[in-house]
């Protein structure tokens, strides 16, 4: 069986559901309250299509503000953008993002992949799923709706997606890689949940799920 090392990174603004998303596809599990100043990156193996990936996942928090964004945007090979369908500024938040990646890294480099969160909350609903599509195609992205509240199929399908891309890239475009200190999911998941202490362009496949 193939075993490749990927890096993922995942981006958005704050309150949108990166970090539920991230524990949701890493654990299963679902805690809606998180306690987090900083990133956290976590190892993960995964299997699927016949080959074994060792991953790092990248949850970030505020590398904005922190001047950690650039040093991020050169060390993933895949990006996740997250943004709440119940939030228009995070939805406008992932477009820049989505921009900054675009001038960063060169089209067709990188694995991105455009993830709206909360499709469960549709009463709250602000973003419609047709602005997520419509953005992704504009960068050339895959798109996703999930909602890390309901289950933890979307964002698996979601991840694979992505994973899957930045396999087939790393087969073509072989990086030098960069070290990061890593923690173990199950070391580093109490210290981030809130209730632990207190309570070449082309479309890209979309799915609400």
């Amino acid at each position: 069986m193939t075993v490749n090392r990927l890096r993922v990174v995942v981006l958005g603004s704050s309150r949108c559901g990166k970090s539920a998303v991230v524990v949701r596809y890493l654990t299963k599990r679902y805690i809606g309250e998180y306690s987090s100043t900083g990133d956290f990156l976590y190892n993960h193996r995964v299997s699927f299509d016949g080959v074994t990936s060792e991953v790092e996942v990248l949850d970030t928090c505020g590398c904005a503000k922190r001047g950690c964004l650039p040093e991020h945007l050169r060390w993933g090979d895949a990006f996740a953008v997250v943004y709440s369908v119940c939030d228009r500024r995070s939805f406008l938040a992932a477009a820049e993002l989505l921009a900054l990646l675009e001038r960063t890294r060169l089209p067709g480099c990188a694995a991105v992949t455009l993830l709206g969160n909360k499709r469960d909350l549709e009463h709250a609903r602000v973003v419609k799923t047709e602005e997520g599509q419509e953005l992704s195609l504009r960068f050339g992205c895959q798109f996703y709706e999930v909602s890390a509240a309901e289950s933890c199929a979307g964002a698996a399908l979601a991840f694979h997606a992505l994973l899957r891309e930045a396999r087939a890239l790393a087969l073509l475009l072989p990086a030098p890689r960069r070290k990061l200190a890593a923690y173990s999911v199950s070391k580093v998941i109490g210290s981030i949940l809130g209730l632990s202490n207190k309570s070449v362009r082309k479309k890209r496949p979309s799915l609400s799920i």
